[in-house]
């Protein structure tokens, strides 16, 4: 982005923030509609790569905090051998809630791309977050490094 009310440096930081051109990396990705309107889809560094596609982590854990038994969810792309990445959801259930990963997908079918669906489901006590509030996936990826898909293959 670019404007007038945009800073061009951060505060005691003499280092230039801003492109040749002028312009400051938010690190969302957006869309821009036919009246001008911006809907930010994600994080360039959240945003899931599966076979050369996109598929946005914030589409899928607004999708899935609508179950009823979901207090929060997070979704980070996972090392896939054919597809690059794909979709982990990790789901922390409300407390005296029960749900099975199948629960949870099939919920989740017919309202996305089939090729969007999670391809599992991590259930875990707690969703760690950053001082503001927002979901730490720095963490979650860490936590789930090791990870890999149960019927993963190339």
């Amino acid at each position: 982005m670019r404007g007038p009310a945009i800073a061009k440096a951060y505060f005691r930081v003499d280092a230039n923030i801003l492109d040749q051109e002028g312009f400051f990396d938010t690190g969302d990705v957006a869309t821009i509609d036919s009246h001008g309107y911006m809907r930010i889809t994600d994080r360039s560094k959240d945003v899931i790569k599966s076979g050369g596609e996109w598929i946005s982590s914030i589409d899928l854990e607004n999708l899935a905090i609508g179950h009823p038994a979901v207090a929060e969810a997070a979704v980070i792309g996972i090392h896939h051998p054919k597809w690059d990445e794909r979709p982990l959801l990790i789901v922390q259930l409300k407390q005296g809630q029960q749900a099975s990963r199948e629960d949870i997908l099939h919920y989740m079918e017919g309202k996305i791309a089939k090729w969007w669906m999670p391809d599992d489901v991590a259930f875990v006590d707690g969703i760690p977050h950053t001082a503001t509030g927002k979901i730490l996936k720095t963490a979650l990826r860490d936590q789930f490094k090791a990870y890999s898909f149960p019927n993963a293959a190339a």
